[in-house]
Formats: structure tokens, sequence, C-alpha cells
């Protein structure tokens, strides 16, 4: 792939293979996509801000929290389908919006939104997708992930291709006004190579392919290019330009969703950007029953950051969300252009938990009873 942080080599298809046929849960994927990724690639889906602790603590905090299952449901198969905002989805999951995804796979986005479409699952498409909205959306049920950006133009155009596209919701991330520093691409100089860019946008901002040794090229761009200054009467103001449902993400604080709410959000995903923005920001499932109590039943609610399995999503729905949204996993998965295996194994892993927590369907797993691990 040229300069920079890219793939400076194909991969080596036997690693590849091996990697996509001996995984057998998530986690795996990430091991065996070290065998084929670069380093600096590597730590710019792994890392986090700061020391990464609030990286680990999303980790640590999903498993604290322990389930009780119920016996003797008389469940035979269970259905996890259910709908997220506005769409139909085989499992509570979505796929999390995430840049840049031909670093990844040459397919990128349209590899991971094809398999998203086989399993019958939403896929997110990122602002700063490497490939346009418009191929995207034409190859999967989809939502569009806005970034508030410094021209107002560019953000209603980008609303209005979204719905032209046929996007079913619009979901705006609000905890980036500035990117968090991480530390990983500062110290690998990432840059992206040339023929990785952020394709929806028609101003291609050097910045983010020029290595510069101490910062992050990607840090570079998006300072240049998203407004810190995003507000609640810019939601609004959005809200009034759009059709599509709203959906905001990066809540934590029980505050500002019920704000969310008022200025008209359907959805809220309680989320720390997968800890890659304030380091030292609370566990996202340690925010969620906060935001539950605080919103009602007046927002769908997903939870974000640190999902990895099965148990996580049978966590989730016992604490009040709706549903999830998966990332890293499935950018390691389509590394190794096992995107469809992936999304098979984690429906898998979400229907066995299910059946041995003694649940039917989502509902009863909303009933389950929860408690967090002392220590």
């Amino acid at each position: 792939m040229g300069d920079g942080g890219g793939l400076a080599t194909a991969p080596d298809p036997a690693a590849v293979g091996r990697g996509a046929a001996q995984a057998c849960c998530l986690d795996d994927y990430e091991r065996f996509a070290a065998d084929v990724l670069p380093t600096p690639v590597r730590d710019f889906v792994a890392g986090g801000s700061g020391t990464e602790t609030t990286l680990r603590d999303n980790r640590a905090a999903l498993d604290s929290v322990h389930l009780t299952p119920r016996v003797m449901a008389g469940v035979e198969a269970a259905d996890p389908s259910t709908r997220l905002v506005n769409t139909a989805a085989a499992m509570p999951v979505a796929v999390a919006p995430m840049a840049y995804q031909r670093l990844l796979h040459p397919d990128g986005e349209l590899m991971l939104a094809r398999a998203a479409a086989s399993a019958g699952i939403p896929y997110v498409i990122s602002t700063l997708s490497s490939y346009p909205l418009e191929e995207i959306a034409g190859a999967a049920p989809t939502w569009f992930q806005l970034y508030w950006l410094r021209d107002r133009a560019v953000v209603e155009s980008l609303a209005e291709r979204a719905a032209a596209a046929g996007c079913s919701a619009l979901m705006v991330t609000v905890d980036v006004p500035v990117m968090g520093r991480r530390l990983r691409d500062v110290r690998n100089a990432f840059a992206l190579p040339a023929d990785v860019v952020a394709a929806n946008l028609a101003t291609k901002v050097h910045q983010a392919h020029t290595a510069v040794p101490g910062l992050s090229a990607v840090a570079a761009h998006t300072a240049s290019a998203f407004s810190p200054t995003v507000s609640w009467a810019d939601l609004e103001w959005l809200g009034a330009r759009s059709d599509l449902p709203l959906v905001v993400k990066g809540i934590l604080d029980p505050r500002d969703a019920r704000r969310a709410v008022e200025v008209g959000a359907t959805g809220i995903v309680v989320s720390n950007h997968g800890g890659r923005q304030l380091d030292g920001a609370v566990p996202s499932v340690d925010a969620l029953p906060a935001v539950v109590d605080a919103v009602g039943n007046s927002a769908q609610l997903l939870l974000d950051s640190g999902i990895r399995s099965g148990t996580d999503v049978l966590r989730a729905l016992a604490l009040g969300a709706s549903g999830v949204l998966v990332g890293r996993p499935l950018l390691w998965a389509l590394s190794l252009g096992a995107c469809d295996q992936a999304l098979d194994l984690l429906r898998t892993e979400v229907s066995d938990a299910m059946m041995l927590a003694g649940c039917a369907d989502v509902a009863a797993a909303a009933r389950l009873d929860t408690r967090r691990a002392c220590g």
C-alpha cells in the first residue's frame, strides 16, 4: 500500500488462511492478525489514548458483570433477532463505525458491509470510510456515522448523501472535540498510505498522508477537519434538516443522555470511543445503568467499547441496552478475509449464551439479574 502506515507487502496467504481457519472466538482474530499486519497498522487499530487505562478498564468492567441464569425455561432454540433503531437485526449487534478499513484489506468497508448484510445486522458507515458511502450503502443495510466538521455545508451535504444512498439512521459522534492523544500512533509517526483516503470528503487533507516524527498524521487530519465546538444547538439544527432517525454516539453522563433525548435523539450509544478519547473515562458498561435510569424508554440504548463475545452481548441486554456495537474484532477478521466467519461465530455465541441463561428471546435476556464481582 505504499508509504506511511499501510501494508508494505501483501500478507502471507498461508498465514491468512491459518488465522481464518483456526479462530474459535473473536479474540483469536487479533492474535492471528498480528501475523499479517505491520506494527503501525496493528497499533492504529488496537491502541487507546494516553496510558490506555480506559482501554484496559473496558474489558475488566465487562468481565466483572456476572449473570444469574434461569433454568428449566423450556427453550429449544433461542431467537436473538430484534430491531435496532428502525432496522431489523438477526441479533442485537451492529457493526461499529470505523475509519479507513482499506488499511486492513483492499476491499475494506465493502467486505465488512457485505458480511453484515449476510449476517442480517446493520453496518455503520464512518465519515472517514475509505470507500464512498454510496458504494458501501449499496452493499448492506446501513446507518451513517457523522463527525461534526468545520464546514457546516459539508455536514449538511453528508447527511443528504446518506439519506439519498438509503441509509436508515444518522449516528452523530459527539466525543471527539479533539482526537485523544494516541501514543502508539505518535511513536510510530503513523500516516495513511497514499491509496487510503477519506473517500467521503471532497477535499483530501494532505496531513493524513505525511509522516512527521513525533506526530500522528491522522490526528493532524482530524484537527484540521473536525470542529471542536459542536453543541446541542448543532444537533437540533441537524435534526431539523434530516428526516433520518438521530442516534447520538459517545454519551456517558446521564445528564447528557437526557439532553440528547430532548433534542430529538431516537437512539443513544453509551461509549467511551473504545478507550481512544479521554483516558481515565468511566468504562462504558459502568456508565450504562445510570443512562438507562435517566432515559427509560425515551430512546433506544446501545453499548459500545470492549464487546468481544456473545456473553458480552447478553451482559449488555441484561443491563438495559437494546444491543451493542462491535468494532475492533471485526477489523482483525477483515485483515484475514474472515468477516463472514467472525459474524457467524458471534451469532453462535449469542445464541448459546441465551440458551445457557434460559432466554428464549432478547426480552427474556433483559430480565436477567446481574451482579458485579467484588474487588
